[in-house]
């Protein structure tokens, strides 16, 4: 008699339980397709997009504790008009007075045209930031195809990497200033890159860098850019009220 009460109790819960197991299998197989197509992707939470504003207003950030007074207008991202301290700082200007974002250069600054006239700035953090002059010994150097270069234009030296490394597709250019060599990456114009673009590192602080990148077709103008540049961040590194 306690074997058939047994049994028969065995019996009632496979009854409720497989359902139960059923249900349970189906509610998490729900929850996990709903979080595939309902939750943001890794680009929608940090691929921030360009939001520009006609503000003028200084907001005050800082990389690496290292202090900026930015007009908003400059700040490409409308999360850095928050201010704070940040990772790093995107900025652009418009040659040749480097003006910020307006209503009225909108469609300039939207723009991705070989002569763009857009200047981008990215101050960041950069623990192991080096120097121009550091940089073009301890790294450039050893990716050239020839260290004495030739004479390249607009009284630049010009440098040819060698094709067995990551910057084949790129022209090294090194220009003569009182503060030191101003050293460019520049892509070369190709089919596959009808807009090519220039690149200049330069280190502001221990642990702070500049990125400034503007287009190949204002080469021309480096030693302006490298000017209004130096210019321009020094006027964002002023204490309020200077």
């Amino acid at each position: 008699m306690g074997r058939l009460n047994d049994d028969e109790t065995v019996r009632r819960r496979s009854g409720w339980m497989i359902p139960l197991s059923l249900f349970g299998v189906t509610f998490v197989l729900s929850a996990v397709l709903l979080l595939y197509y309902l939750a943001p992707r890794s680009d929608d939470l940090f691929n921030e997009q360009a939001a520009p504003t006609s503000r003028s207003d200084a907001v005050v950030l800082s990389v690496s504790g290292r202090p900026f007074r930015i007009p908003a207008n400059y700040l490409m991202y409308d999360s850095a008009r928050t201010g704070g301290e940040r990772p790093e700082i995107a900025i652009f200007a418009l040659l040749p007075d480097f003006s910020g974002w307006s209503n009225w250069a909108a469609d300039e600054f939207a723009g991705n045209t070989a002569d763009s006239r857009v200047v981008y700035l990215t101050i960041h953090k950069n623990k192991l930031g080096l120097k121009e002059a550091d940089k073009l010994a301890r790294v450039y150097n050893d990716y050239l195809a020839d260290r004495r270069g030739t004479d390249g234009p607009y009284g630049l030296r010009q440098y040819a990497f060698r094709q067995d490394t990551g910057y084949r597709g790129e022209d090294l250019f090194i220009g003569p200033s009182d503060a030191g060599p101003v050293v460019l990456r520049c892509v070369k114009l190709s089919p596959a890159v009808p807009s090519p673009s220039c690149l200049r590192e330069t280190l502001l602080a221990p642990g702070v860098s500049l990125a400034t990148r503007f287009k190949r077709a204002h080469l021309a103008e480096w030693r302006d850019i490298t000017a209004k540049t130096d210019k321009l961040i020094a006027s964002f590194r002023k204490p309020a009220g200077k």
